[in-house]
């Protein structure tokens, strides 16, 4: 009798990367952060590896997500895996030396399944051939051609740190610019200076807490006015929340709009999902190895973090992050920690955290249908509210059917009774 594929099935039919192609090969990477990414990529450059990252959008992307993705699957995933299969029929690729990699934390919905609907999506395109990489460090896949050691681990932590201090401060400071456009100068500026840094290798603690000091001074520098503006949080499932491709630009909208986004750090979901782990031994002793080895890397990025932040006050210009600790402390009385398919407690936690940091006005962005966002976003609205009257938060659906104008148009609601509060 025929059933589904079993995994060593999967795995023998999986196309492998080998040693031999880390020297041939260029790997596509999806868009999602692009600063963020532009630092990430740099370090995969520095252990030996060809990277690009992928920066085709717009009506190409959507149109191959529809063609080779039903419709019934996620926004994101649709989003992603479109904008690789656009790329590889641009030409520009040799489909001979050409690699794909995509990011699982291993959880579920779009974290562990993407990679199997890109490959049915791929062969289904005729591109079955082309490797695709899992870029995970819980063991779902290994390639011998992509290895991530721990030393390239600490140096991506880094990079992440840089990136969310660009786009923390980068939002302080764009909406009240006094010359349109000097921010993302500087942030051109410093994402070249560091990837030539990061380039060179080993990147110690000294010299990081040394471009903390020089990025703050050069950021505190841009003339800006003192203007009060309207600040909105942004939450929701991870790829809306941060990929301009899939949330129609809401950060410019936003500033179009005369408003400053506030939008909570990459570090925070990373901290969640190894934290994960410590929960699932503490409520069911699963998998007591991961989570010891979870908990260990989890306090040296949580030491980290604090540093992070610690740099940011000390200097202070600029308003903070919150440290993951009191993220994780706010959502008592909530939600449970077991609550953690897609974004988890850690979406709802973020919207008491702006609350607290006194940003009242909160856009939820979340792929239509994406039933965990759906419960731990618009679920927990009502009672956020019931906690706090004065929250004003809006959840804006992303989907193929949805229209631009349609969630301009809620978002600008929102603004105007903000601005009516303000």
């Amino acid at each position: 009798m025929a059933g589904h594929p079993t995994n060593a099935a999967k795995e023998a039919e999986r196309v492998i990367f080998t040693k031999e192609m880390k020297q041939t090969h260029t790997i596509l990477v999806p868009t999602m952060l692009p600063v963020h990414f532009k630092l990430l990529i740099k370090i995969f450059e520095t252990y030996g590896y060809k990277v690009e990252l992928l920066e085709n959008k717009g009506k190409p992307v959507r149109d191959k997500g529809l063609k080779y993705v039903h419709n019934d699957t996620c926004y994101p995933a649709q989003l992603v895996i479109g904008q690789m299969i656009d790329a590889l029929e641009s030409g520009k690729y040799d489909r001979n030396k050409v690699a794909l990699l995509i990011t699982q934390t291993g959880g579920g919905c779009r974290a562990s399944n993407y990679i199997h609907l890109l490959r049915k999506a791929m062969k289904k395109a005729g591109y079955g051939d082309i490797p695709v990489i899992s870029f995970n460090v819980a063991g779902l896949e290994k390639n011998p051609g992509f290895q991530v050691s721990l030393p390239m681990i600490m140096q991506l932590l880094h990079a992440v740190l840089y990136g969310d201090l660009f786009m923390l401060i980068g939002n302080q400071c764009r909406p009240y610019e006094l010359h349109p456009g000097d921010t993302d100068k500087l942030i051109d500026t410093w994402v070249q200076k560091l990837c030539r840094q990061l380039s060179h290798g080993r990147h110690t603690k000294k010299m990081v807490q040394e471009n903390y000091r020089a990025i703050l001074n050069d950021f505190a520098a841009i003339p800006r006015s003192k203007e009060k503006k309207v600040r909105v949080g942004i939450v929701g499932e991870i790829f809306v929340k941060f990929s301009p491709l899939g949330n129609n630009d809401l950060e410019q909208f936003l500033l179009s709009e005369g408003a400053e986004p506030v939008m909570p750090g990459l570090m925070d979901f990373l901290l969640m999902k190894l934290y994960d782990k410590v929960v699932e031994f503490k409520m069911y002793r699963l998998h007591p190895a991961k989570a010891a080895g979870a908990k260990i890397i989890y306090d040296v990025m949580l030491k980290r973090q604090l540093e992070y932040i610690e740099a940011i006050k000390s200097h202070g210009v600029f308003d903070a992050p919150t440290p993951f600790e009191r993220i994780k402390a706010l959502r008592h009385g909530l939600i449970s920690m077991g609550v953690k398919m897609g974004e988890g407690w850690l979406l709802p936690a973020e919207m008491l955290e702006l609350v607290e940091s006194g940003v009242k006005n909160i856009v939820c962005a979340q792929p239509f249908g994406c039933l965990p966002n759906h419960i731990v976003g618009k679920g927990m609205m009502k009672p956020i509210k019931e906690m706090h009257p004065d929250v004003n938060i809006v959840a804006i659906d992303y989907d193929m059917g949805a229209t631009a104008i349609n969630q301009e148009n809620r978002i600008k609601l929102m603004l105007a009774n903000a601005r009516g509060r303000l």
